[in-house]
C-alpha cells in the first residue's frame, strides 16, 4: 500500500471525518432486452404503454432498440437501497409484460434480421425525434445487432467533502470544483490501469449465439452448431466483437486532465468523417443521422468509464462538464450477471465501492499513450483469455501473472474495505474481497466459468441456457409481486410520464428541421474547453 493511500485512509478514519464516506452516492443503470417468453426471440412489439413514456419516465426507458429496456435507480448513499429500488422496478415491469419477459444475459439470443430490429421510439416531439434520429445514425454506423447488447452501468461518487478534507490536509491550492474534477480524472487513470480485474472477476459473456455475427469472419471456436465461444474468455461483450468502430480509434487518447478529455470530445463532435459524409444526414426526406461527424453527440463515444455531470435541460454533456466539472463517474464495462435476478448483486456492488474508492485515493501518476496501449492490451487479454492458466499481463516494465497481480490488488484494497466497514458497520466490504480472492485462487468460481458450465448442462447451447435462465428469473419476480401500494405508486408514475410527454408534444413550436439545425449549430459553438 502506498504512502499516500495510507495517509489518506488515516485522515478519513478520524472521528470527525469518518461520516463523509457514507455521504457519496451510488446508482445503477441496468439494460435488458424484452423477449418472447416461449422462445426467447426479440420482442418486435412497441414499448408497453403500462410502463410509461420512455421520453419522460425517470426510471424506465429504452436504450437503443425499442426492446432494450433501461432501468435507472435514484442515486442514493447506500447501494443496497438502490438495489432494492431496482428490484421493485423489475417486479413492476414483469407484472406488465404479458407473454414477454426480460433476457438474463448481456449478449442477445436469436435476433431477427438487421432490418427487422425496431429502433427505440420517443414520440413526435422535437426532443423525442432527435433521440430517434440519433439511433438511426447508430444503426448506420455500427449496425442494429450491436445495439442489442446489454450491460450494467455503475454510477459512483464520493462526497465533495472528501476532496475538501484531502485538499486541506495536503495543502493543495485551487478552486474546489477544479480539485474535485481532477481527483475524479486521477481515479479514471487508476481505473484504466486495473479494470482488467473487473473483467476477470465479473465477466459473464464467454459465449455468444453463432447467428450474432451474421456470417462475419471471427476467431471464435465452435461450442455447438448454434454457439461460439472462447474457452478462457471472460467477456466477449467487451472484446472487439462488441460495440466498436474504427472511427473512434484514438478518439480520446489517455488524458491527464479534464480539459484534455473535453477537448478531445469537443473536436470529435465537430470533425467530419468521410464515410459518414458519404451517407449524408437525410434520405428520402427523412433525417438518418444528426450529423456526419465522428460523433453525433458526446455519448456516442464508447468508453469503459466516463466522467459525468448531471445534464440540465437543453445542455450537452461537454457543456455540463465545462460549467460544473465532474460530479460522478460512470463505470460501463460490467456484464449482466445471468445468475442474479437484477443482473448485479449487493456483494458485487460492495466490491465496486471498495475498488473505486481505492482508485480514488491511491497514487495516480500521469499517464501516456504508451501506458494506454499497455492498459488496453491487459484489458483485451483478460476479456478473451482471462481464465487461461498462467496468463501474463504487463505491470510497468515487468510481466506478472494475472492471479499474482490480482491478489496484490486485493491485499492493497483490504485497508480500504476495512475503513468502509468501519463507517458502514458490519463486514460486507471485507467479505466481498474474500469472495473475489477465492475467484483469483480458483477460476472455476468466476461467473464466466459458471456460464460455460451452465451452457454445457443445456446441450452446449447458449440460447437454450439463456431461455431457461430468463424464464426462471421471470417466474421469481412474478411469484413475488409488489404490494398494492407500491403498484399504485409505479402506475401513477407511468401515467404521469405519459402526460408529460403529451404536454411536450402539444406545447412545442416550430418545425423539426429548424430544431435539429439549431441543435447542430450548437455543436459548432465555442466551448470553455476550446483552445
Amino acid at each position: 500500500m502506498s504512502k499516500l493511500l495510507t495517509e489518506r485512509l488515516a485522515l478519513l478514519s478520524q472521528p470527525e471525518h469518518l461520516h463523509v464516506l457514507g455521504e457519496g452516492l451510488r446508482g445503477i443503470e441496468r439494460e435488458t432486452l424484452r423477449v418472447r417468453q416461449d422462445d426467447g426471440a426479440l420482442s418486435l412489439r412497441p414499448h408497453p404503454v403500462a410502463l410509461g413514456a420512455t421520453l419522460t419516465h425517470p426510471e424506465i426507458t429504452t436504450d437503443y432498440a425499442e426492446a432494450l429496456l433501461e432501468f435507472i435507480t435514484p442515486a442514493l448513499p447506500d447501494i443496497s437501497a438502490a438495489l432494492e429500488r431496482l428490484d421493485q422496478i423489475h417486479r413492476f415491469v414483469h407484472a406488465n409484460l404479458g407473454e414477454e419477459m426480460l433476457w438474463s444475459q448481456s449478449m442477445p439470443g436469436e435476433l431477427p434480421s438487421e432490418e427487422a430490429i425496431p429502433i427505440a421510439w420517443y414520440g413526435t416531439s422535437h426532443i423525442g425525434m432527435i433521440k430517434h434520429v440519433y439511433r438511426r445514425g447508430l444503426a448506420l454506423r455500427y449496425g442494429k445487432t450491436m445495439q442489442c447488447i446489454a450491460g450494467i452501468h455503475y454510477n459512483f461518487s464520493l462526497s465533495p467533502d472528501v476532496w475538501k478534507i484531502i485538499s486541506k490536509a495536503e495543502g493543495r491550492r485551487g478552486d474546489a470544483q477544479y480539485l474535485q474534477s481532477e481527483s475524479y480524472v486521477a481515479l479514471i487513470r487508476n481505473f484504466h490501469r486495473t479494470s482488467w480485474l473487473l473483467m476477470y472477476l465479473f465477466g459473464a459473456s464467454p459465449a455468444i449465439p453463432r447467428s450474432f455475427l451474421r456470417g462475419a469472419p471471427h476467431t471464435l471456436e465452435m461450442l455447438s452448431d448454434d454457439t461460439l465461444y472462447l474457452p478462457y474468455a471472460t467477456s466477449l461483450r467487451m472484446s472487439d466483437l462488441g460495440y466498436q468502430n474504427n472511427a473512434q480509434d484514438g478518439l480520446v487518447p489517455p488524458y491527464n486532465t479534464l480539459l484534455e478529455y473535453m477537448r478531445s470530445l469537443s473536436k470529435a463532435v465537430r470533425k467530419p468523417y468521410p464515410p459518414y459524409e458519404a451517407i449524408g444526414t437525410r434520405k428520402d426526406g427523412e433525417w438518418v443521422q444528426i450529423n456526419t461527424n465522428v460523433l453525433q453527440i458526446e455519448n456516442e463515444f464508447y468508453a469503459t468509464i466516463r466522467p459525468k455531470q448531471v445534464i440540465r435541460s437543453g445542455e450537452r454533456a461537454v457543456e455540463a462538464l465545462c460549467a460544473r466539472g465532474v460530479q460522478y463517474i460512470e463505470v460501463r464495462c460490467m456484464d449482466v450477471n445471468p445468475f442474479d435476478p437484477l443482473g448485479i448483486s449487493l456483494e458485487t456492488a460492495r466490491f465496486l465501492d471498495v475498488f473505486l474508492t481505492y482508485c480514488a485515493l491511491q497514487d495516480s501518476p500521469l499517464t501516456s499513450e504508451a501506458e494506454g496501449n499497455i492498459n488496453q492490451a491487459n484489458f483485451s487479454a483478460t476479456v478473451r483469455e482471462g481464465r487461461r492458466p498462467g496468463l501474463m499481463l504487463q505491470r510497468g516494465e515487468q510481466q506478472i501473472s494475472l492471479q499474482a497481480w490480482g491478489l496484490d490488488l486485493i491485499a492493497a484494497m483490504e485497508p480500504v474495505a476495512a475503513l468502509l466497514d468501519q463507517q458502514h458497520g458490519g463486514s460486507a466490504h471485507r467479505d466481498s474481497l474474500a469472495v473475489q480472492k477465492a475467484r483469483l485462487d480458483n477460476p472455476e468460481l468466476t461467473p464466466s466459468a459458471q456460464v460455460l458450465q451452465a451452457i454445457a448442462e443445456h446441450g452446449n447451447s447458449y440460447v437454450r441456457f439463456g431461455l431457461a435462465q430468463s424464464q426462471q428469473l421471470a417466474q421469481q419476480f412474478r411469484d413475488h409481486p409488489l404490494s398494492a401500494e407500491q403498484m399504485q405508486s409505479f402506475t401513477a408514475a407511468a401515467q404521469q410520464s405519459l402526460q408529460e410527454q403529451s404536454t411536450i408534444e402539444q406545447q412545442q413550436s416550430g418545425d423539426f428541421d429548424s430544431f435539429i439545425q439549431d441543435y447542430r449549430s450548437r455543436t459548432s459553438e465555442q466551448l470553455c474547453c476550446d483552445e
